[in-house]
């Protein structure tokens, strides 16, 4: 590959009322906006009242540059669980969803609550008022993965909140 730029154009926008920091604290239920389809990408949505979720792919706008350089780091959304930076490992960020990363892309499953034209009301979004849209796709039975696997760092992580919270199941 000679040239390494890719050039990507919106397809949309997300549009909510909350605040940068209350979507922030909402990471782990995300929240409910809406996805401005533009108009020339609305037929595209033809047919996607039937499904309950779609995946939104979506560019972190507000990520800095000196971000975009981040290589490592640690997965600092256990430290909501009262476990100390010292103890989190550092991975490399393909490792994390941490927005700080050569390519600040975002990928989310929501659900899909209503459509209305060019309008999507999705549920559980973690993102910004005004973050650019790349694309959307639906969420079919064959992208369900039952069995997966976790690195030894991140179940002993998990291992922590159990103990920590007595959660059989904890979900970070």
């Amino acid at each position: 590959m000679k040239d390494r730029t890719i050039e990507l154009k919106p397809v949309g926008v997300i549009r909510t009322i909350l605040s940068n920091d209350e979507v922030r604290v909402s990471w782990h239920e995300g929240i409910d906006a809406e996805i401005e389809v533009f108009e020339e990408y609305a037929p595209a949505l033809d047919g996607i009242e039937g499904f309950s979720h779609v995946m939104v792919l979506f560019y972190l706008h507000e990520t800095t540059d000196a971000q975009r350089n981040t290589l490592q780091a640690r997965p600092k959304r256990f430290l909501r669980f009262g476990l100390k930076l010292q103890d989190l490992p550092l991975v490399g960020v393909f490792c994390l969803d941490s927005p700080h990363r050569p390519n600040p892309l975002g990928l989310t499953i929501v659900r899909l609550l209503a459509r209305q034209g060019n309008i999507l009301t999705v549920g559980g979004i973690d993102a910004f008022n005004d973050t650019p849209v790349l694309d959307i796709k639906p969420y079919t039975p064959e992208r369900c993965i039952s069995q997966f696997q976790l690195p030894d760092w991140y179940r002993l992580l998990l291992g922590h909140l159990q103990t920590d919270r007595g959660d059989s199941n904890p979900s970070v």
